[in-house]
């Protein structure tokens, strides 16, 4: 009997994770907007453009209003579902907001374009996803929330199977596996799919990283245990740091039960068009060839590769590359005591950094950082353990007062104060958002666009002048190789020597740029040389005068 067919589907991830990953976030709405109208006629299950950084990366780095950049992909996609990326409590920045503030972005979301939203926390502490999937329900959105996969005695098949119950029970109407760092191998992934499909109903997605050269393989054996949807990246921005290659991907499972349907010449298209843009960005370095590799450490110690590569920067930069080991051994300790979070961020740069604390300094926790500190006083919210109470008591003191409740519980409602503080700056409703995120970076933007964009237009004037001058240079004719010519008696209408410094016509001869020839005249024994053009060709030339 023939295998029931089950298409998987695809979430698209050039436009914000794949160059997210690779260069930072700095691809921008321009070099976007040309191939939007192919994408969209690929047949994907939706397009991941917002979210995550690509709002701090609009405001602070390119002079985008990031709203602008939605309803322009709004506009272009007619006919697929846009996706963003969600920090929950958190939103896009790096703090717990009000929930007057969550409630909000998500309204302003929606009414932009946005489809689906994936909501993940940090540490799974489900209460901080409360807010973002009520609002996302409320006005009418496809709620996604994500499990942050990570590695450690707590995190058991049975612990991701209870988080997927939770998130389903609370409204998700599917749940994404979130493997930042790619930790994630294929054949855990089959007994992890495998669990999740007999545990919930709603149909589940596969996010991952190449990091560790394992995601596609992963992606393989997810999708043949029920997984249904999988993110991946055009092959320009794929791989490495990245997610795998959407044409790679959708070849892999062709003539398969799992063929995707999409169309394949189109992604070729798709690819070429990408393919100069990620030129563009290794010629100028923000693509870094180090991040295109597989960095099997991440596997090796069970920690993410830019945790890892952070940790080496910083010992770097305290001299003490010697005791990266030692780092590394502390680690795991650091995490057991901060209640086991995943190590995704920010709690991977909370654990990273203390270990290297504990080190360099002098002892263990003789010197905390305030996220720290922040963490174990319970700001962030509830970790899979409990903290370990000797290191919180010295970390915090006796008395430490520490958050047991939703951390967002205790905020009160922020927008009238920031809407006060943007005052006339405020040109659409959403800008009290950009504010609430990142306050100084929108303020200078704002300050910028009252302005005019002074600093853009200058920047864009001066990259304009430098192409006019790359592709001047490219199609000057080019001189030819070999000894310079000499020429020693020149005909009266030789038309080249009106070039010539210091060349003076003859008497009764036309010089080809009357009124701007030289007028000092040539000297027995004097020689000029150089290069002119002569009937369009290039000719170097030597010129002696005898007399």
């Amino acid at each position: 009997m023939a295998e029931e067919k089950r298409p998987v589907k695809i979430t698209e991830t050039v436009l914000r994770d794949g160059h997210q990953s690779l260069i930072a976030t700095r691809m921008t709405t321009d070099e976007m907007l040309p191939i939007i109208d192919k994408m969209d006629k690929v047949g994907y299950h939706s397009v991941e453009m917002w979210g995550g950084a690509t709002f701090d990366a609009c405001l602070r780095f390119l002079d985008e209003d990031p709203w602008d950049r939605l309803r322009k992909l709004r506009d272009g996609f007619k006919n697929t579902k846009l996706q963003m990326l969600f920090r929950a409590q958190n939103i896009l920045g790096y703090r717990h907001y009000a929930d007057d503030v969550v409630e909000y972005f998500v309204q302003k979301s929606i009414a932009n374009g946005i489809d689906i939203i994936r909501i993940f926390d940090a540490l799974n502490d489900v209460r901080n996803l409360e807010t973002a999937v009520k609002a996302t329900k409320k006005e009418g959105g496809h709620v996604q929330t994500a499990i942050s996969y990570t590695l450690g005695e707590p995190y058991t098949v049975e612990y991701f199977c209870h988080l997927a119950k939770q998130m389903e029970d609370m409204g998700a109407d599917s749940i994404c596996v979130k493997d930042m760092a790619g930790l994630l191998i294929p054949y855990e992934a089959s007994k992890l799919f495998k669990a999740l499909k007999e545990t919930v109903k709603v149909p589940l997605q596969m996010h991952s990283h190449y990091t560790s050269g394992v995601a596609a393989m992963t992606y393989m054996r997810a999708v043949e245990a029920g997984c249904d949807i999988i993110d991946t990246a055009m092959s320009p921005f794929a791989l490495g740091t990245s997610q795998p290659s959407t044409e790679v991907m959708v070849k892999t499972f062709q003539g398969t039960p799992y063929d995707a349907g999409v169309n394949q010449e189109l992604l070729l298209e798709i690819a070429d068009y990408f393919r100069p843009i990620r030129e563009k960005y290794l010629a100028s370095g923000l693509m870094n060839p180090k991040v295109l590799g597989v960095d099997i450490n991440t596997l090796k110690y069970q920690v993410p590769g830019g945790m890892l590569s952070n940790l080496v920067s910083q010992l770097k930069d305290q001299h003490a590359e010697d005791k990266f080991y030692d780092v590394l051994k502390e680690i795991p300790e650091v995490r057991e005591d901060l209640g086991m979070p995943p190590l995704v961020t920010p709690s991977s740069q909370i654990v990273g950094t203390q270990a290297v604390m504990n080190v360099l300094f002098g002892g263990r926790y003789k010197v905390a950082t305030k996220e720290t500190k922040a963490l174990l006083r319970g700001e962030y919210g509830q970790t899979v353990r409990p903290f370990n109470k000797e290191v919180q008591k010295k970390v915090l003191g006796e008395d430490a007062e520490i958050i047991t409740c939703r951390p967002a519980d205790l905020i009160p409602n922020e927008l009238p104060k920031l809407r006060e503080e943007v005052g006339e700056y405020l040109q659409q409703d959403e800008d009290v958002l950009s504010y609430a995120l990142f306050p100084q970076v929108a303020m200078n933007f704002f300050k910028e666009r009252a302005a005019g964009f002074p600093a853009k237009a200058e920047k864009a004037k001066k990259a304009a002048e430098e192409k006019a001058a790359k592709e001047a240079a490219k199609n000057a004719p080019k001189a030819p190789e070999g000894p310079k010519e000499v020429v020693k008696y020149v005909p009266a209408s030789a038309p080249f020597l009106g070039a010539v410094p210091g060349y003076v016509p003859a008497v009764g001869e036309i010089p080809p740029m009357a009124g701007e020839a030289p007028a000092v005249p040539f000297a027995p024994g004097q020689s000029a040389e150089g290069q002119c053009s002569v009937n369009g060709a290039a000719l170097n030339y030597q010129v002696n005068c005898l007399g």
